[in-house]
């Protein structure tokens, strides 16, 4: 039986290991992490985290061929796969400080894979790591392998959070980088043999290592900046009276750019996108590259510039100030169906609101008060590393409050922020909203999901990005 060992329970672990077992009942996969409260929740009624699909994953194979366990040496040792899964935090001090990937836990799970193992083992990179990690990996289990034979691999995860579950059912590439030697290539042949069981064959993309690294930074680079750019486009098209789901949409009828990820929004979220394009840049520049260092380095100015032109168009439309005025923030997640807060752009708006001093009272239906406050109250990049080693009880931001209910958060307030395009939020009673609503009432939806029209016969003044400006708004121009 081929025992799989995965390091780390969190967005990837956990639901890949578990899509693994369902799909590969022959082999027995246990996933690992030093955190005793993470593994008992995958242990429990209330997992970890939010994902449409996994509880049902997880508990068809719990306990049969799925394990989770903080016994980290002992499963190591037994596998004959091991997954490495552990976080690569963007470094905030020292050489690359804001851009390098820090790979201290990557170093230490290769260093404890060295100590514990007894027999021949393939390595897998499964996090997002810069370019040539492989090779440092490589060396720290060969300086310390006492005579064991470990074969790397780079399998990068291609998951967008909310439809996890389904893009491992149904991936459209699954890529696997090996070396280009009789061993490394029997090695990869091992792991094609594994998602062999439910991926057909031609989806499934042998590289070299480099290769395979490569391709996930760029995969997100490049998605990133199609956001980017369209999101460049509202702005124009604000200053114009163009509409901007009118040109994305006449855009994405030529088949060479299609209609993904061409929705304007308050900018792009998520724990990778920033985080790979800041390693690409950090690698361009170690590289003497620093003209393709800067063209990257553009995506992520038009995605802060983006959040800095809507807290603008926020504060210029009330008068020019939102000290003591109550906005309601209906939605803190980076998406829809997740729980994840990862550089969310809720943050930085809720951050600009309260530097001008608003009260802000936030509703997600998935978020806790306890992420919100320790999201708000974080320095950049701490989110990244362990909750373990997060700092400990993070003051809680007094002019933020969290309620279970859209009604609530919108009561008395004098605008709203759709920060998060939850389908609920198209639904709720907007007269009503309106009738309890400080007057004039604000609507900046950040996600382009209102009927505008409908909205502002009940007498909102809207904001949506990317859309021609209500009058109230071109007398009142906000300057990024």
């Amino acid at each position: 039986m081929v025992k799989i060992c995965c390091i780390g329970a969190g967005y990837v672990g956990g639901p890949t290991m578990a899509v693994i077992a369902l799909k590969c009942p022959s082999i027995e996969v246990v996933v690992v992490d030093i955190s005793v409260a993470r593994i008992a929740a995958w242990n429990s009624e209330q997992l970890p985290i939010y994902e449409p699909g996994l509880e049902d994953v997880v508990k068809q194979c719990r306990g049969r061929n799925l394990f989770f366990s903080t016994e980290v040496e002992k499963h190591i040792s037994e596998a004959d796969i091991v997954f490495v899964s552990v976080n690569t935090p963007t470094k905030t001090q020292g050489l690359g400080a804001g851009k390098a990937a820090n790979l201290t836990y990557w170093e230490s799970a290769a260093r404890m894979i060295a100590d514990v193992s007894k027999s021949d083992k393939i390595v897998v990179e499964k996090s997002t790591v810069p370019v040539k990690t492989a090779e440092a990996i490589e060396k720290i289990l060969n300086h310390n392998s006492n005579g064991i034979n470990f074969q790397i691999l780079s399998n990068p995860e291609f998951l967008a959070e909310g439809t996890a579950i389904q893009d491992l059912f149904k991936p459209d590439r699954v890529l696997i980088g090996g070396r280009e030697t009789p061993e490394g290539q029997k090695a990869i042949k091992a792991l094609r043999d594994v998602y062999a069981n439910w991926v057909p064959e031609d989806r499934i993309i042998a590289t070299n290592l480099w290769s395979a690294e490569l391709s996930k930074l760029a995969a997100n680079a490049i998605l990133a900046q199609r956001i980017s750019s369209i999101n460049a486009m509202s702005a124009l098209c604000e200053a114009t009276g163009a509409d901007v789901t009118e040109v994305a949409y006449a855009v994405s009828k030529d088949s060479r750019i299609g209609p993904k990820f061409l929705n304007a929004s308050v900018g792009f979220g998520g724990s990778c996108f920033q985080k790979d394009i800041l390693n690409l840049v950090y690698i361009c520049e170690c590289n003497g590259l620093p003209e393709v260092a800067n063209y990257w380095k553009q995506v992520i100015k038009i995605n802060d510039y983006q959040k800095t032109r809507f807290v603008n168009r926020v504060v210029a439309s009330m008068f020019n100030t939102v000290s003591g005025k109550k906005i309601a923030i209906l939605g803190f997640a980076f998406k829809k169906d997740t729980g994840d807060t990862r550089e969310t752009p809720a943050i930085d708006v809720c951050k600009g609101l309260l530097g001008d001093k608003a009260n802000i009272s936030i509703y997600d239906p998935q978020v806790t008060e306890e992420q919100i406050q320790r999201d708000l109250s974080m320095n950049k990049f701490d989110w990244d590393h362990p909750i373990h080693l997060q700092p400990m009880s993070p003051t809680a931001v007094k002019e933020v409050t969290v309620t279970w209910d859209a009604y609530q958060a919108a009561n008395g307030a004098h605008g709203i922020c759709i920060l998060t395009e939850w389908d609920e939020f198209k639904a709720l009673d907007y007269q009503k909203i309106y009738d309890n609503m400080q007057k004039p009432a604000f609507i900046y939806d950040g996600r382009n999901i209102m009927d505008v029209e409908k909205l502002r016969k009940i007498g909102f003044i809207v904001y949506s990005i990317g859309k021609p400006l209500d009058a109230w708004l071109k007398d009142m121009p906000a300057v990024a």
